[in-house]
């Protein structure tokens, strides 16, 4: 194996779900009950962007979260494998990311906020999953392996990096490169600028009205996620909504990506990119070909949503 091939592995860690599902469970849940805290205390902000996570250099950060005249932002560490609440006063407070149920871990963070005068009431029923125990009462989800949450982070880290690079070709409108933690997954979001019609909803413990405001216009949407169901691996996804006729036949690119007609979006397994001669070339190439895909189907105005030349150079 070459030095470059090692590097590449290193950067891109191995991660099958197997391995860490548990934990996996569990920081879900954990990423809900933060996420909700900034969902409580900010202002709607169209697609939901004001609920979502983003990623650090250790770990993810709620960012800055209002409360009356301060302000506060809670950060995990997933390199000294911390929870950290920081005021804007200067108060900080808390605890420990080890082996605790949810019940525990949802009981400490409010202690720790309470310190600090940052009182706060969120729902206590988890969205997006099927067993949604309510987080003060979940005592079943409790795994915390930190080599595996750091490796999830570790992949967060370079797939946000490259997420970035293909959000810079777009000049339309464009969500942030964020974690949602309804699945949990890392996205970014491009937009035609048309209206879109109205989705069916369905999505388990999520009202419907939630998930049209998300889909009220049309988009081509790519992630990481860390797998589940249909997909037992972490992939990489895109999708379009709506869907244009003939998307799910589309030639799209690399080898190794396909269309998955149980989700409905194209997949290219993690481990595909990771084992790759070049993992950003690689992903790069998926997130191009599956946009351009929705795009052409769906006759986007590309001319007008595209970067032609970095302003900076004037090079293409």
């Amino acid at each position: 194996m070459t030095a470059a091939a090692v590097s590449s592995l290193e950067l891109w860690p191995d991660l099958p779900l197997d391995a860490w599902s548990e934990t996996c469970a569990t920081l879900h849940r954990w990423f809900q009950i933060v996420g909700k805290i900034r969902l409580t205390q900010c202002r709607w902000v169209n697609h939901s962007w004001h609920v979502a996570l983003y990623v650090t250099a250790r770990g993810l950060t709620t960012s800055l979260i209002p409360h009356g005249t301060r302000n506060f932002q809670i950060d995990f560490d997933f390199v000294n494998h911390r929870l950290a609440v920081q005021a804007s006063d200067g108060g900080s407070a808390g605890f420990a990311l080890k082996p605790q149920s949810v019940a525990d871990f949802y009981k400490r963070l409010m202690e720790e906020m309470r310190k600090l005068g940052l009182d706060v009431s969120i729902s206590s029923k988890p969205n997006e999953v099927a067993d949604p125990i309510p987080f003060d009462r979940d005592e079943t989800h409790r795994a915390y392996d930190s080599e595996y949450a750091n490796r999830f982070w570790r992949i967060l880290v370079q797939a946000d990096r490259v997420f970035k690079m293909f959000r810079a070709r777009f000049i339309g409108k464009c969500s942030p490169v964020h974690f949602f933690w309804g699945s949990p997954d890392l996205a970014v979001t491009r937009f035609s600028g048309r209206i879109a019609p109205e989705h069916p909803g369905g999505i388990p413990n999520l009202p419907d009205w939630v998930t049209r405001e998300a889909y009220s216009h049309e988009v081509s949407s790519c992630g990481f996620w860390s797998g589940g169901g249909a997909i037992p691996y972490p992939a990489f996804y895109s999708y379009a909504y709506p869907e244009p006729a003939g998307f799910s036949r589309a030639p799209v690119a690399p080898r190794g990506a396909f269309y998955s007609n149980d989700l409905r979006e194209f997949i290219l397994p993690y481990d595909v990119v990771r084992k790759s001669a070049s993992p950003d070339d690689m992903l790069l190439e998926f997130l191009q070909s599956t946009y351009e895909a929705a795009a052409d189907l769906a006759k986007w105005d590309r001319k007008s949503l595209e970067r032609v030349r970095d302003p900076r150079t004037g090079t293409a």
